[in-house]
């Protein structure tokens, strides 16, 4: 039982490290002007129509780190310093998410594979906190009920894992478009890059961290009373 403490302590120290490291890094590089004066949202666009893409539209969302891609109405969602905003920071992240409707528009495995499970794992994320409470509580009188809550949280961590090709590969295609369309100096396509890195990372933690803590409660249930 320590073990899995320990384990878990590790897990969320490594997750706050490099959440502050990847926040240092988009201020960094989020006051390295870009000598093109083009925005976030002017990017994507870009990106957008050199690929051939007409039907998805970038738009600005509320908040801080709110940028994602919607397969759903297919839109880019730029939080509002993206959009606005005309540094590497912002270009690596409007390219990121371009590199996602990319990934629809081309069918790309991974990505498929990722929004199958969405409803699923939804619905898990939803009852599985009290799924698994009530399981500890009640693991010497009725164990089947928290290995129910190990199996809903086995598939919010395979989403996790199945998410690190996804974003990875967006980010690659992101790279290699604004390097290939000469979108950045060599300064600027270094800090897009490096942004990218460390947002890549979080997800990283966040899969080991859910691997980590579906072992931490597969220990419980191995280790109760017959």
């Amino acid at each position: 039982m320590y073990l899995g403490w320990i384990i878990m302590g590790a897990i969320m120290l490594a997750s706050w490290l490099v959440s502050q490291r990847l926040q240092s890094k988009f201020d960094k590089y989020s006051k390295l002007h870009l000598q093109n004066n083009m925005s976030g949202a002017e990017i994507a666009q870009k990106m957008l129509d050199d690929h051939g893409i007409r039907d998805v539209r970038v738009i600005s969302t509320p908040g801080r780190l709110t940028d994602h891609y919607n397969p759903a109405d297919k839109t880019v969602n730029l939080s509002e310093a993206v959009y606005n905003q005309r540094n590497a920071a912002a270009a690596a992240v409007a390219a990121h998410e371009v590199g996602h409707a990319v990934q629809h528009n081309v069918a790309y495995s991974w990505l498929t594979m990722r929004s199958k499970l969405v409803p699923v794992v939804s619905f898990a994320s939803n009852i599985i906190q009290w799924v698994l409470l009530a399981g500890v509580l009640l693991i010497n009188t009725f164990p089947q009920l928290l290995l129910i809550g190990i199996v809903l949280f086995a598939l919010t961590t395979l989403f996790a894992f199945i998410t690190l090709p996804v974003e990875y590969d967006a980010s690659n295609r992101a790279l290699a478009w604004l390097e290939n369309k000469r979108m950045l100096t060599r300064e600027e396509h270094d800090g897009s890059k490096d942004a990218l890195k460390w947002a890549a990372r979080t997800y990283v933690v966040a899969a080991i961290g859910s691997l980590g803590t579906l072992l931490y409660y597969v220990m419980i249930y191995m280790g109760r009373r017959e």
